[in-house]
């Protein structure tokens, strides 16, 4: 493994521990060159999903670009990034469940609004405000008012 830090391929495993009920496995690395330490994960490769987009194009699903999304949303808030890679392990997981191979990225929102929604309300809003497209502020306060109603969490 490459080293984020000074690109030398000299590490060694400090630690290792299951997470996500055995799926994956979290490894902390140091550096042998330049003695940073780094986390890596280790998964089963699944069959591949492909997200079908709201104009009708195919493209692979990326772990990295729903990651990037949700920690956007999350900036700034008290959400742990194992929170957000959970988030991520559910919906993949409940993917590949359905036996599906290709997912309109609407379907893929959803879940991840869902889960928002239960972990940190302005998250949520954030998330909801860029995937649904909000035009207005009328739209904006009409989501805020909804989630109010539920009891939004923090």
């Amino acid at each position: 493994m490459k080293c984020p830090f000074c690109k030398e391929n000299n590490d060694r495993v400090i630690d290792s521990r299951e997470i996500n009920d055995g799926k994956v496995i979290r490894r902390r690395r140091e550096c042998l060159n330049c003695k940073k330490r780094f986390t890596t994960y280790e998964r089963v490769e699944d069959t591949p999903i492909r997200v079908i987009k709201r104009d009708g194009r195919i493209e692979s699903f990326s772990r990295e670009k729903l990651l990037n999304g949700i920690l956007k949303a999350c900036e700034k808030r008290p959400v742990k990034i194992e929170e957000v890679e959970n988030i991520i392990d559910n919906i993949i997981s409940t993917i590949h469940q359905k036996g599906e191979r290709e997912i309109p990225v609407t379907e893929i929102g959803e879940m991840v609004m869902e889960r928002l929604k239960q972990l940190d309300s302005v998250a949520y809003v954030r998330f909801a405000s860029v995937y649904r497209d909000f035009k207005d502020v009328e739209e904006f306060l009409k989501e805020i008012n909804q989630l109010m109603k539920k009891g939004g969490k923090k």
